[in-house]
């Protein structure tokens, strides 16, 4: 693990890209994000579109916790900068695609075959802070039963339509 919060520099031949995923150079925004150990580490250059608190059973399990906050942005936005040897994948259903550090675990991203150009990236790996807020609870129907929802954000029995 490295001693500091900032993330080393990188020089562009040091990146790599997944299939689909694209370079976005020249856009004024940057966020980045980074796992647990700071080994694997991500960019997005571009407009976030939402953040979305899911309580899928699956997401319960997967991020251990009531419920799992994602952010959606456009997948070509996307990049990693750092350590994507370390990412691994895993397939949660017949539609949809997980991946976490293969080091400490921290969820990463979440990817469904339903929608191939959004990448939906797990909201408490980002470094940068984010300026927006979420917008709703999905998948409400199998929430949680210890866990009641107290804000006023839109409730979702399945996905948000």
């Amino acid at each position: 693990m490295r001693g500091s919060d900032e993330p080393r520099s990188q020089s562009q031949s040091d990146w790599t890209l997944n299939e689909g995923w694209t370079l976005n150079e020249g856009s004024g925004s940057m966020l980045r994000g980074s796992c647990l150990c700071g080994e694997v580490r991500y960019e997005i250059a571009g407009e976030l579109n939402s953040i979305t608190h899911c309580h899928c059973s699956m997401c319960r399990k997967a991020h251990g916790a009531a419920f799992a906050s994602y952010v959606e942005a456009e997948s070509r936005d996307l990049r990693f900068t750092a350590g994507e040897q370390l990412v691994s994948r895993y397939r949660s259903s017949e539609t949809a695609q997980r991946s976490f550090c293969s080091r400490c675990g921290s969820n990463l991203l979440f990817e469904s075959d339903e929608a191939p150009n959004l990448v939906y990236v797990a909201a408490g790996g980002f470094d940068s802070e984010l300026q927006l807020r979420p917008s709703s609870h999905i998948f409400v129907g199998s929430k949680a039963p210890w866990f009641d929802i107290t804000d006023d954000l839109r409730q979702h029995e399945a996905d948000s339509d």
